[in-house]
């Protein structure tokens, strides 16, 4: 037996076999690519994938290996790539839908698991959230008792899961309900049922995913037994901020989206409380948590279930309205290529002064748009993109109207608890977090990997961006002349030595105007 204590991180996976589910989504490729890389003498890396859209496994793991995500890997050392091996099975069915012959070597195999298959559409049906964030974790953690090697279980949850109340300490709360209750009501109720008692029976937490996410770590605490469980709650994960590499990002979802149409000029207006804390955290942060708490776990022990709560808000706080002025002024900086219009906007903490804002900068131009795609014989869809965005937007809108106070001590005592080489090899202080040059970054990585415009673009885009800006400004000089001009219509003498003044400082401003 090896000295366990002695053991740095990377030395203790060193011949230990991990087994994945989630592993093909954002934050499971992350994981996977850091264990890879990070960790060279991990044995196996284990993934549950299931056929999706007429790709069998092989296929669909051939796809993600092909990812930039693991350019460095393939680059230093493909043959770390043939360690991961992909299980065919669903989260959704019996005994995760795993073979025998599969279980069985999982079984007898895997010494840490890391859980982080779940739906994350804040929307989602509630049979459907509770089947795959309840369930499928019972299913996982009766299929983890039989594994005999097993020394951590890492469970990803969210910090919000307990948003009901503002203090949220690093522990498991009482439930709302009795999650085999909700599990048997699910299999009895028929869906127009279902969807009648949703709004009852989440309360007061503002969707089914956070209600889910509640009850699954009750049912976590009931059904694991003697097996070495911690759980991960980060906050809204976003880009990483330094690997694989700086802003990476690879999905529409959370504020991305968003960021990404504001980038293009089409959204310009978003409720949120400017001051309160915006707590988004990076994804890499996340994952070197969570390898950090599998290493910790099973070299200590610990007699219950640890809890981590993965947050910036209290040790590395960004309000919301630096978080969208910084975005727009990166934006700007590194625009994206086909705008439709100059990026511009802000964050609104009045819910009239918004609604005004978002029918008069998205609704109106959209319908505009929209009109004269009809009219040249296009396909009208700037009404639709607007409609769904509003959709995003109404799912976050709970989460950037409120503030949280995460209490995050046992993640600072296991930063505290590592060697200064492990520190920096899997660094999760989000102290060290530079936000100007973070928010940079993730707006270049939505540029680079959701638009896949190379930063050789950007000269072109900028020559872009300023007809744009031209063409924004002399529309806002015109609106106001022409509000001037009404003005003037109906109180003629004092407009008029307002009006001048004004004008004035117009001429003097558009000076400041690049290429004028």
């Amino acid at each position: 037996m090896r000295n366990r204590d002695s053991e740095g991180v990377s030395e203790w996976f060193a011949g230990r076999s991990v087994f994945v589910t989630g592993g093909t989504g954002f934050m499971g490729k992350v994981l996977v690519e850091k264990l890879l890389r990070s960790c060279p003498g991990v044995k196996n890396i284990f993934l549950l994938m299931r056929p999706k859209r007429g790709q069998d496994v092989s296929a669909r793991l051939a796809d993600l290996l092909n990812a930039p995500l693991f350019n460095r890997v393939r680059e230093e050392r493909p043959s770390d790539l043939e360690k991961i091996v992909p299980i065919n099975g669903d989260i959704t069915l019996p005994e995760l839908g795993i073979s025998p012959a599969d279980q069985q070597r999982l079984a007898q195999c895997v010494s840490v698991v890391f859980h982080s298959a779940a739906t994350v559409k804040f929307d989602e049906a509630l049979k459907l959230s509770v089947t795959i964030n309840i369930l499928g974790t019972k299913r996982l953690v009766h299929l983890c008792h039989s594994m005999i090697n097993l020394e951590a279980l890492i469970h990803v949850s969210t910090a919000y899961c307990n948003c009901d109340r503002y203090e949220v300490k690093e522990e498991i709360y009482p439930p709302p309900y009795d999650p085999e209750h909700i599990i048997q009501a699910m299999e009895w109720m028929d869906d127009e049922l279902i969807q009648t008692l949703t709004p009852k029976l989440i309360g007061n937490r503002p969707n089914t995913y956070t209600f889910t996410k509640a009850l699954t770590e009750h049912m976590l605490l009931k059904e694991s037994g003697n097996l070495p469980v911690a759980i991960v709650r980060p906050s809204i994960v976003i880009s990483s901020v330094r690997e694989p590499m700086a802003g990476w990002v690879d999905n529409w979802n959370g504020p991305t989206g968003i960021i990404a149409a504001a980038g293009k000029g089409f959204f310009r207006t978003m409720l949120c409380h400017e001051n309160k804390a915006a707590d988004l955290v990076p994804v890499d942060i996340v994952i070197n948590l969570m390898i950090c708490a599998a290493w910790k776990t099973a070299t200590t022990r610990p007699s219950g279930i640890m809890v981590y709560n993965c947050c910036t808000g209290q040790k590395a706080p960004i309000t919301w309205k630096k978080f969208v002025q910084q975005c727009f002024e990166s934006m700007r900086k590194h625009p994206l290529g086909d705008l439709m219009w100059y990026p511009d906007g802000k964050a609104r903490s009045s819910r009239l002064i918004n609604a005004l804002n978002k029918y008069t900068l998205h609704y109106v131009p959209a319908y505009l748009l929209d009109a004269v795609s009809w009219a040249v014989g296009r396909k009208p869809i700037m009404v639709s993109v607007q409609k769904k965005l509003d959709k995003a937007v109404s799912c976050l809108i709970y989460f950037s109207t409120r503030e949280w106070k995460f209490l995050d001590d046992n993640v600072l005592a296991l930063n505290s608890s590592l060697s200064q080489v492990d520190r920096e090899a899997f660094p999760f202080d989000v102290r060290q977090i530079k936000w100007p040059l973070y928010i940079e970054d993730y707006v270049l990585g939505i540029r680079q990997f959701i638009f896949k415009e190379p930063p050789s673009s950007i000269p072109k885009a900028r020559k872009q961006l300023t007809k744009f800006y031209i063409l924004h400004r002399t529309c806002q000089l015109l609106m106001m002349l022409l509000l001037w001009r009404l003005v003037m219509m109906r109180f003629n003498g004092i407009a008029k030595k307002y009006f001048f003044q004004f004008l004035d400082i117009v001429l003097r401003l558009t000076r400041l105007i690049p290429g004028l």
